[in-house]
């Protein structure tokens, strides 16, 4: 249950979260860069053995299987080491809206930052780029705004206890539109993400993954 994992990533990526789960959980694990957001396109063919799509995370298990998408990757991780207590047990009352939430963040938010990030993917038009990422931005802020109604945090996400859904929630609202936006308009879900931040375990993993640089709330 031990034996080391392969996790394909990048510095600044989404695959931190999975990072963060793996320093939590004190599973051992290779990490191949792949980005290093430099725009060279040979980056992604780094990853092709792993996944197609050229996108990080991507898990290698002891058997070779691999695992691909942040949520589905802190999901098994949470159920592979339950002493951890990351994420509510199967057939336990919160598990629901832990997978709910898992995958809200997944399709909801995270999939948008694929139009965002590289806007010609969708619009050719140069002149037309910013209006679609100053949309998708709005879009993002209103899914935030959406979560943040329907749920009642306690000290983290889904009560009181820390799960992989806050680290997953604290990584993606660093990225555009930034965190004041999502304190803005979710204030309820700053405690949480506030208190993944200062957590001493994953101090030094920040620093050297995702540094809290100037102006890195937005």
């Amino acid at each position: 249950m031990n034996e080391p994992l392969t996790l394909y990533g990048a510095k600044g990526s989404g695959a931190v979260a999975v990072e963060a789960a793996l320093t939590l959980i004190g599973r051992p694990y290779t990490l191949i860069d792949v980005f290093d957001w430099s725009g060279d396109p040979r980056d992604g063919e780094k990853v092709l053995a792993a996944n197609p799509m050229r996108q990080v995370p991507a898990l290698v298990l002891p058997d070779g299987e691999i695992l691909t998408e942040s949520a589905a990757i802190m999901t098994w991780l949470a159920e592979q080491h339950p002493d951890a207590r990351l994420a509510p047990p199967p057939g336990s009352p919160g598990r629901a809206r832990f997978l709910r939430w898992m995958a809200y963040v997944s399709s909801a938010i995270y999939s948008l930052y694929w139009v965002k990030d590289e806007p010609a993917r969708l619009v050719p038009d140069p002149a037309a780029q910013p209006a679609l990422v100053e949309r998708t931005h709005d879009r993002i802020a209103d899914c935030w705004r959406m979560m943040g109604e329907q749920i009642t945090p306690g000290a983290y996400i889904l009560g009181d206890e820390l799960s992989v859904l806050d680290l997953y929630v604290a990584v993606v609202s660093r990225f555009r539109p930034r965190r004041k936006r999502l304190y803005a308009v979710a204030p309820n879900l700053e405690g949480p993400v506030r208190r993944v931040d200062a957590d001493p375990r994953l101090q030094a993993l920040w620093a050297a993954r995702m540094p809290f640089g100037e102006g890195w709330e937005g």
